[in-house]
């Protein structure tokens, strides 16, 4: 049973032609037989779908439709990034590291299952989600479902990959350099990360660059879930971020930007969303990169967190990649991080400068192609020592630096058939405003397809 948005789900659920614990069981069933070829999960639920959904079922027999009005998402399937805690299935954070941490949910999981959502699983993720792949030490790298030898993306490229395959009706990933938006643009799908602090993320990071956000089939899918993970929390005290009203107008100021590097078919696809942009009466207006690029800071906070995290003890069964960016983070100065800080600093009076003259930014999510399956990058950015792991996606990490809430939807395909995302920026708490004009474009371009039915279909 191929997974369906939230909406038809919640309707064939509705209407009892299948209850939720058959459902979830067919569900399970096909993750069983499908993904061993696509590596998008890590763990699969067994009883710990099951018991959830027979609970549901006696629910929605004792009240009926008004099971859904006290639990938006009851029956429905949602997969977890291997990075997010949970209490009933292991979390090994993509690494042969132990995980000392507790095996309890976090606020993001323990909301989506109040909401009555059943979780059918962990999806993959690279080494403590240090890379914008799914290649690990502990599973095969993901693979694409459009095109088995490319990549999914990542690192919430499981999600993405499960969402894409119709593995599950949406997922949760995280993202503290582009890790939700990537994988969402590679595979098909939309991503949402959040403004920081609009969802908590325990355990908070020191970085500060880590939000936890949905991947779903639809831009209104991924709303409603973000409306049940928003809030805060007293284990993240950044969370509890209040949203901005969007302006009331429809007729948007937009800024295009196109960034370096960007290639010939990713232009091609999404410079198509011009005359619908304009055509909904949004005044878009070209810009050369309104910023300098932050990668040399973001390298060195990263690195110097994923120093603080790696003991001399981890060498041994470590991701060698990220151990070689964790060894950079410890010959760094305090005075150089401090320096990566002020750059930080300035991006943000930048951007909100700029975001004074434009209600939203929009741009290709990424501007490349996905890359081989077992690569972690373009092939001049694959070797961890050269610290440029992340470069290849200059219109992620920019706005988690910022904070500022960025979506990536469906925007087409390429030639050879591989998604296009494009991406929506908003001011810091603008988030209803980015999820708002998303919808709007998805409703004119129409639901991106499902991924084929079987990724054998396409091995070559």
């Amino acid at each position: 049973m191929i997974c369906e948005g939230i909406g038809p789900t919640r309707q064939l659920l509705g209407q009892r032609e299948i209850s939720v614990a058959e459902y979830t069981e067919a569900v399970l069933s096909r993750i069983r037989q499908v993904d061993p070829e696509l590596g998008a999960f890590l763990a699969v639920a067994g009883d710990e779908a099951l018991r959830p959904a027979e609970l549901a079922d006696a629910r929605i027999r004792a009240v009926g439709p008004a099971a859904w009005r006290e639990q938006p998402l009851l029956g429905i399937t949602v997969a977890v990034k291997d990075l997010i805690q949970t209490r009933d299935l292991p979390t090994t954070r993509g690494s042969r590291l132990p995980n000392r941490r507790a095996r309890v949910d976090p606020p993001a999981v323990a909301r989506l299952r109040a909401a009555g959502a059943i979780v059918v699983g962990k999806t993959t993720t690279s080494e403590y989600g240090w890379s914008a792949s799914t290649v690990s030490q502990v599973a095969g790298p993901t693979r694409n479902p459009w095109n088995p030898e490319r990549t999914a993306g990542g690192s919430s490229g499981g999600s993405a990959a499960a969402v894409a395959a119709g593995l599950c009706s949406a997922a949760l990933g995280t993202d503290g350099a582009g890790s939700i938006r990537i994988p969402a643009a590679f595979c098909g799908v939309v991503g949402y990360k959040p403004s920081f602090g609009r969802v908590p993320y325990v355990p908070a990071g020191a970085d500060r660059l880590s939000h936890v956000g949905p991947l779903a089939r639809t831009v209104s899918d991924a709303r409603e879930l973000a409306e049940v993970l928003a809030g805060p929390h007293r284990q993240d005290p950044d969370s509890g971020l209040a949203a901005a009203p969007p302006p009331e107008r429809r007729s948007l100021r937009i800024g295009w930007i196109e960034f370096p590097g960007t290639s010939t078919e990713v232009r091609r696809v999404s410079e198509h969303l011009w005359p619908v942009l304009t055509g909904q009466g949004h005044r878009l207006a070209r810009l050369a990169t309104p910023f300098r690029d932050p990668y040399p800071a973001l390298v060195d906070i990263l690195a110097a967190t994923e120093a603080a995290g790696t003991t001399p003890a981890d060498e041994a069964t470590g991701d060698p990649g990220r151990l070689a960016v964790a060894a950079y983070g410890r010959r760094l100065t305090g005075a150089a991080v401090i320096r990566a800080e002020q750059i930080r600093l300035a991006l943000r009076v930048r951007l909100r400068e700029l975001m004074e003259h434009y209600d939203l930014l929009a741009m290709a999510t990424v501007p490349i192609e996905p890359f081989d399956v077992a690569a972690i990058g373009p092939d001049w950015a694959t070797r961890p020592a050269d610290l440029l792991w992340l470069a290849w996606s200059p219109a992620s990490y920019p706005f988690n630096l910022t904070g500022q809430p960025a979506l990536s939807l469906p925007a087409g395909a390429t030639r050879s058939g591989l998604p296009v995302g494009l991406q929506l920026v908003g001011p810091v708490g603008g988030d209803d405003l980015v999820l708002a004009a998303a919808q709007r474009i998805e409703a004119e371009l129409g639901p991106y397809p499902a991924a084929p039915e079987r990724v054998s279909e396409r091995m070559v």
